[in-house]
């Protein structure tokens, strides 16, 4: 939770979904509510509207807690965190949107924040998905060759009299015991199959996996290009709701999940307090960002236009990391495809060539 939030004893009603909503669906409540504060329309008519027009039980119960504890007089970020379905990040934020008047600004600029993250857990997915079913369905391939298919090319070869050479002999002796232990093999594709969900479709699976994988060749790039990102969408979302830059980069440092990003915006921060210098200098000094987009902020510096600024570089910055995963998978696609067939190839050759020579002298 948010510092300095207190939490006011209200009775809520026993939720089913107990989970944080997805980033997907933060965004969309965001957007909704934006509209109609814009409209001139307040929060409890607004969650009303909501209420009436949605249908799923789940979305209709914590709706309907947000109202009960509004009707009772609390204010509205105070009803979002008793919800328990809202990260603290953003119930601090929308104390700052209503303590500032700028609430339809604030969840605009939450919306599309989010927005963002959903981008960013989409591209992670497809970057550690699709790698993992290439290898299991490689490994079943293999499986099935060396369990079902060898055996058969064994007993043609111990009907014309002779025997595998040392390769294909070998195979099929780890397809034999392979064999014995299928419980075991299937076993270990069921885990396979749990840990591809787990790393694909759980967020602290992506975590670890970036964890494991941040240091790994064209990934560590991927990686440092959605730090970089994700540190620019948080700025645009402080400094659109006119949060000072030393409080914003607090506040973003604790969203990025990068060692080397929080590192350098803590360089930042001593920059700005130690060195006396402007926030555009002490991106640059820390290395957070490169020098055209230190020099872009520089004069969004200067016209008091950084939030617009920032947008443009987070835009860019997810731009290249989509680009980036396509780039990354486009090459692994048909890498791992020339790596089975060369497997599989190798396998069957070793016993059809062999196979073919003794048909000829037969012949």
């Amino acid at each position: 939770m948010a510092d300095g939030i207190s939490t006011p004893d209200i009775h809520v009603t026993k939720r089913r979904k107990t989970r944080l909503l997805s980033s997907n669906e933060i965004s969309a409540f965001c957007r909704q509510m934006s509209l109609m504060l814009a409209a001139g329309i307040g929060t409890l008519e607004g969650i009303d509207l909501l209420l009436h027009d949605t249908h799923d039980p789940d979305d209709r119960q914590f709706l309907e807690d947000i109202m009960h504890i509004l009707l009772s007089g609390e204010k509205f970020h105070i009803a979002l965190q008793m919800s328990g379905v809202f990260p603290g990040y953003m119930i601090h934020m929308t104390t700052i949107g209503e303590e500032s008047g700028t609430l339809d600004i604030v969840m605009d600029s939450l919306a599309d924040y989010y927005d963002r993250e959903d981008d960013i857990k989409e591209s992670i997915q497809n970057a550690i998905g699709y790698p993992m079913l290439m290898i299991m369905l490689m490994l079943i391939v293999i499986g099935v060759l060396i369990i079902h298919v060898l055996p058969i090319f064994s007993q043609v070869f111990a009907q014309l009299g002779t025997s595998m050479n040392t390769f294909s002999q070998t195979l099929l002796n780890v397809g034999q015991t392979l064999n014995r232990y299928s419980f075991i093999i299937l076993g270990l594709l069921i885990l396979i199959g749990v840990l591809f969900f787990y790393f694909s479709r759980t967020d602290s699976g992506r975590a670890r996996f970036i964890h494991m994988t941040r240091n790994v060749g064209p990934l560590s790039k991927i990686y440092e290009d959605m730090a970089k990102e994700r540190f620019a969408s948080g700025m645009v979302l402080m400094l659109s709701s006119g949060m000072d830059t030393f409080e914003s980069l607090n506040l973003v440092r604790n969203l990025v999940d990068s060692p080397t990003m929080r590192k350098q915006i803590e360089a930042c921060q001593s920059n700005i307090m130690d060195e006396g210098d402007s926030f555009p200098e002490a991106i640059e000094k820390a290395g957070i960002f490169n020098q055209f987009y230190s020099r872009m902020l520089s004069i969004g510096f200067r016209t008091g236009s950084m939030d617009t600024v920032m947008r443009q570089i987070s835009n860019r910055y997810a731009e290249i990391t989509q680009r980036r995963i396509y780039a990354f998978i486009s090459v692994l696609e048909p890498t791992l495809v020339i790596v089975l067939s060369m497997i599989v190839g190798l396998i069957l050759m070793s016993v059809i060539l062999p196979l073919m020579g003794i048909m000829s002298s037969m012949g």
